[in-house]
């Protein structure tokens, strides 16, 4: 103990003085380049149903071309998190961050102006690999600039910030969309990019791993490949309403067994992109576990509410984006503050209740019809938000408080990766349960359609109403019929979400840390040994 209470060496200090002092800014840099990665997700989702709207409008993208511009940039961006982290560790975080958003700037010019939805796949997948580069050496740097003590209160400010991206994704969407055509969601991250690599090249010092691991290509392609066929088969399987179909189930099969093959090959690798030892430690599994089914339940709500506001209640991709205000608001009030009830109550005790507050947000979906008042759906966007706000913080914290600082990079990476995984796994899943659900509800009225035709209309609400608007007064019954049917797929789908969700909290309750005795809290609050020189 006469160790862990000594005072700090002044003398040697292990962040600089003048790192020190511009700490915050260097925090608000990180949060801007943080901000626009994460914000394009979301953007889109306002977007695509003008992007499926025939040229000039958009480019007449099919509903499977829009999931999939959705989620090249998410495979991308997850199946290579982890080796930009260990690039990071190598080369420097600083220099990844700068390469990473001139990557994705690039590529979000390119995807403005798109000439064909296999182009803006293609330039969305370009958009994932430098938005992989940045994501984890953002949260990599600010462990390095924010001493133990204060780095909760930055996790918890640079969580907001990614809850927060969420949510005004889709009011940016909304505004641009009003005002100018499509492309112009992608082309606002050009000037954002430049200021941010401005910025980052006077505020932010570079550090490095003094010991960083092996790039682990064969590991990469196979956790890309393996990811690919699974989200492939999944979303097939929705839209063909049958998941015993062959093409999807052996698509599902062979990404699974891909997918069993990365793990058994990172096991035995001495140099694996995952060490699957961390995954021994069952607090730091549980914490990655519920960041993914967080996202997973997140990214699928986000999915069918853009449908649900607007080809259902009719409004515009602006008002939509205002519709889901509350969930940012909550994200804002709650996110920085998780850390102080967290110190009240436990992780163990914050992220279970956070986590039931999203299951029930999620059951209450099924109270939204085609003429509930639409302050309930407020309502509930707001408590999920809050939820969310009391999982990320403490998570984050400890994931990256679970592996030694020069490890930052990695953790970060593994974090994100299973992030962006379960969000991408949301999409396909929870979107196909929405598809398969909706075609089993509207196909008996799609008979009034030739033969050839039922399939597409029955593939989305979009493509309904589309055949619909061409049958005039004929085509009334049938928009009656597709609203119908979504409002009983989105119940479905939702209490599918929250079934998830309620896995989480069981998983948290079981495996995360309660609130620990106050003798505990005062030699785990004092300097380790890595900490020299850390007081001011």
């Amino acid at each position: 103990m006469e160790v862990m209470t000594t005072p700090a060496v002044p003398d040697a200090p292990r962040i600089p003085e003048a790192v020190h002092r511009r700490r915050w800014a260097i925090l608000g840099v990180l949060m801007l380049s943080l901000l626009i990665v994460v914000l394009d997700n979301s953007i889109l989702n306002v977007a695509i149903k003008t992007i499926s709207t025939p040229e000039p409008t958009g480019l007449g993208a099919t509903q499977g071309e829009l999931e999939w511009a959705i989620n090249s940039y998410t495979l991308v961006f997850a199946g290579l998190l982890f080796t930009a982290g260990l690039l990071g560790d190598r080369l420097g975080r600083k220099k990844v961050l700068l390469a990473g958003l001139a990557v994705f700037g690039i590529g979000s010019a390119l995807a403005a102006q798109s000439g064909s939805p296999a182009e803006l796949i293609g330039f969305r997948g370009l958009m994932g690999l430098g938005a992989a580069f940045v994501m984890p050496a953002t949260l990599a740097v600010l462990m390095h600039v924010f001493e133990r003590e204060e780095q909760p209160k930055a996790i918890g400010i640079w969580a907001a910030g990614v809850g927060l991206a969420v949510a005004i994704g889709p009011i940016t969407g909304g505004v641009l969309l009003d005002h100018f055509w499509w492309g112009s969601v992608f082309l606002i991250n050009v000037p954002i990019v430049i200021v941010a690599i401005g910025l980052m090249i006077v505020l932010v010092p570079d550090s490095k791993d003094p010991k960083p691991g092996r790039i682990d290509l064969v590991g990469v392609v196979l956790s890309v490949v393996g990811l690919v066929l699974l989200v492939y088969g999944i979303i097939k399987g929705g839209q063909l309403a049958d998941f015993t179909d062959p093409t999807a189930l052996a698509t599902i099969l062979a990404g699974l067994a891909v997918l069993v093959g990365f793990v058994w090959y990172e096991k035995r690798s001495d140099h694996p992109s995952i060490d699957i030892s961390y995954f021994k430690n069952r607090v730091f599994s549980a914490a990655i576990t519920a960041i993914a089914l967080v996202f997973f339940a997140l990214m699928g709500v986000t999915f069918f509410a853009v449908f649900y506001t607007q080809s259902v209640r009719g409004y515009s991709p602006l008002e939509t984006g205002l519709l889901m205000l509350p969930l940012a608001v909550a994200q804002l009030i709650f996110a920085p503050r998780a850390r102080l009830v967290v110190d009240r109550f436990g992780v163990r005790a914050v992220c279970a209740g956070g986590l039931t507050v999203i299951t029930l947000t999620l059951v209450a979906f099924t109270l939204l019809d085609a003429d509930t008042p639409i302050w309930v759906m407020e309502v509930i966007f707001f408590f999920m938000g809050a939820g969310m706000a009391h999982i990320m913080t403490p998570t984050s914290v400890v994931i990256m408080q679970a592996l030694p600082r020069e490890k930052a990079g990695s953790a970060s990476a593994l974090s994100n990766t299973f992030r962006q995984v379960g969000g991408a796994l949301g999409i396909a899943v929870l979107g196909s349960v929405l598809s398969a659900a909706y075609r089993g509800g509207v196909e008996d009225e799609l008979k009034v359609l030739p033969p050839g035709a039922r399939h597409t209309a029955g593939e989305s609400i979009e493509a309904t109403l589309g055949v619909a608007g061409r049958l005039g007064g004929r085509g009334e019954a049938l928009v009656s019929a597709a609203n119908d049917s979504f409002l009983h797929a989105m119940h479905i789908t939702a209490l599918c979400g929250a079934g998830v969700a309620l896995v989480g909290v069981l998983v948290v309750s079981l495996y995360l840390p309660g609130k620990p005795p106050k003798e505990k809290l005062t030699s785990a609050d004092a300097p380790a040994p890595d900490r020299v020189g850390a007081d001011r």
